[in-house]
């Protein structure tokens, strides 16, 4: 039996205070905020059943949820809709990936004002749009040029999303001076010692290109954004670009820690360099493009993930899905054809499945059903958590 509250309070531990109290607040929202806050608990309490146990091994993102899925821009200039966040990246059983989404169909239902019949009918229309991908055996992608429905919607709206437009929202600016708006929400101040060790490091990488003074460092805050990493070390960085003020350019960095699988796994991991060479080496082999500026790095004895910051980054609003269930619909179909891309794509990858066995898997009749059953037994599990927790909160548990 699991002590939830001290297994959060332990995985927190050494987080910045200021920051960490911001996702304990968070997450005593709502259960989806609490799931996407506990992936480590999510993980740790797993039903024990062989669809999770003996399903093939592929390389997964590890933290699947209904928003872990977005725009980005390419570093081909391409705008794609895709997984976007590797944090959790590990080599573990495929239906691991697929049971976390699962559970948070189920887990926003209520915020979405979806009933239970409801949240099962999308869950059944994300695995059989994962079954056929696998069975097709062929990884694709989605662009502005081939999504519909909601995701249509979503890529085409960021036709018009312009870089000063962006640095705008981000910045002040004062002639053609910018920088970094501290307004508490998105970003906040960081110490002397900060700026100088993260200016020191984007210094270092500027002198390897071909430009560096594309790298020149005009600001640099702490960075509020996500829920299961806030109040791990990130920064948001302002750099000269293609000049002031509005070809400047926002650069995101973000600490890499270990992901929270591996304690679960019983499937060996590669020994790699570092854990931001993990996530970077993950997230470049699932995704059918790269983001622009994506690479792994270090500072003193901790490694990071370096990537910018666009204009493009945005999710898709669920909520406005206006009483029309298809339109939901087409959300978890296009999600699940993604998923199995991914997998397919790093397919036969250290460790890794190979393309014709998650081509076998896929025409294997009985898993879906079972993977949807357990979905329910992992959302009943989630909401006693979040009671327990919410129990602990109110109580002053977690008050950093």
């Amino acid at each position: 039996m699991i002590d939830v509250v001290e297994a959060i309070r332990s995985y927190n531990a050494k987080r910045d205070p200021e920051r960490l109290q911001r996702k304990y607040t968070a997450m005593r929202h709502d259960p989806f905020t609490f799931l996407r806050g506990t992936c480590h608990l999510f993980y740790a309490q797993l039903p024990a059943a062989k669809v999770l146990a003996k399903a093939p091994p592929t390389w997964v993102c590890g933290d699947l949820h209904l928003e872990n899925m977005g725009s980005y821009k390419g570093d081909n200039r391409l705008v794609y809709f895709d997984l976007n966040d590797f944090d959790e990246a590990a080599l573990a059983p495929c239906s691991w990936e697929l049971i976390r989404l699962l559970t948070s169909v189920h887990i926003a239902a209520s915020s979405l004002s979806l009933s239970r019949d409801q949240a099962s009918q999308l869950c059944r229309h994300f695995l059989n749009a994962y079954v056929g991908a696998l069975r097709n055996g062929k990884a694709r992608w989605i662009e502005r040029d081939t999504a519909t429905g909601m995701v249509g919607d979503l890529l085409g709206s960021l036709r018009g999303r312009l870089r000063p437009h962006f640095l705008d929202s981000r910045t002040e600016r004062k002639g053609k001076v910018r920088k970094l708006r501290l307004d508490g929400r998105r970003a906040l101040p960081v110490t002397d010692k900060q700026r100088d060790k993260v200016t020191a490091l984007v210094h270092k990488i500027g002198a390897r290109q071909p430009d560096p003074s594309f790298y020149k460092v005009l600001d640099v805050a702490r960075r509020i954004a996500g829920t299961g990493s806030l109040g791990v070390e990130r920064y948001a960085i302002l750099v000269e670009g293609k000049g002031s003020p509005d070809g400047n350019y926002l650069l995101d960095l973000k600490q890499a820690m270990p992901s929270s699988l591996t304690p679960h796994l019983n499937i060996a991991q590669p020994d790699w360099d570092t854990e931001a060479e993990r996530v970077v080496s993950v997230q470049r082999r699932m995704q059918a493009i790269s983001p622009a500026f994506l690479q792994a790095v270090t500072m003193g004895r901790k490694s990071y993930v370096l990537r910018g910051l666009q204009p493009t980054e945005d999710r898709v609003a669920l909520t406005e899905w206006n009483g029309k269930l298809e339109r939901l619909d087409g959300v978890l179909e296009a999600m699940g054809k993604l998923v199995a891309w991914s997998q397919l794509r790093s397919s036969g990858r250290q460790g890794s499945a190979t393309t014709d066995e998650l081509i076998a898997f896929g025409e294997k009749a009985r898993w879906p059903k079972q993977l949807a059953q357990l979905g329910q037994e992992s959302t009943k599990q989630v909401r006693r958590d979040w009671k327990t927790y919410c129990k602990a909160y109110d109580q002053g548990a977690f008050k950093v």
